[in-house]
C-alpha cells in the first residue's frame, strides 16, 4: 500500500492538533498563528495572532466537540497545504451543527503555522 503524500500527513496531523487543543483548552491555538495570520469567523475578519485569539478566546460557549466528518488536503503555491475539514459541533447544550472549515498551513522556521483561516457554520435556510 503506497504511503500518503507528505502535505496529507501533516495536513491530517494539524487537523487532529487544532481541534484536539480547541476542544480542550483554546489558548494553546496560538501557537498555531503569527502575527500575519488571518482569520474570517463567520463574515468577520481578523488579522494578527492577538486579534484571532482574542475572538476564539471570547466565543460564547463553555465547551465544545468537534466531530470530523471529511478532510482534504492539497500542496499549494509557496510550499503551503491547503486543507478543508467538514464536520460537526456541539457546543454546550445546544443541537448539533454542521461547520466547514479550511485552512492554509506554512512551514516557518521548520514548524507549521496557520497562515489562513475560514470558518462557517453549515447553517441552511429553506423558507
Amino acid at each position: 500500500m503506497a504511503e500518503r503524500p507528505m502535505w496529507e500527513q501533516i495536513g491530517t496531523s494539524f487537523v487532529q492538533l487544532y481541534y484536539q487543543q480547541f476542544d480542550t483548552n483554546r489558548e494553546q491555538l496560538g501557537a498555531l498563528y503569527t502575527d500575519a495570520s488571518c482569520l474570517s469567523w463567520e463574515g468577520q475578519q481578523f488579522q494578527g495572532k492577538a486579534s484571532i485569539m482574542e475572538k476564539l478566546m471570547t466565543l460564547p460557549f463553555q465547551k465544545i466537540q468537534h466531530n470530523i466528518t471529511s478532510q482534504d488536503h492539497q500542496p499549494a503555491p509557496d510550499n503551503c497545504i491547503l486543507s478543508m475539514v467538514v464536520g460537526q459541533l456541539k457546543v454546550d447544550n445546544d443541537p448539533v451543527m454542521g461547520f466547514h472549515q479550511m485552512f492554509v498551513l506554512k512551514n516557518m522556521n521548520d514548524k507549521w503555522i496557520c497562515s489562513n483561516d475560514i470558518f462557517r457554520l453549515a447553517l441552511y435556510n429553506f423558507a
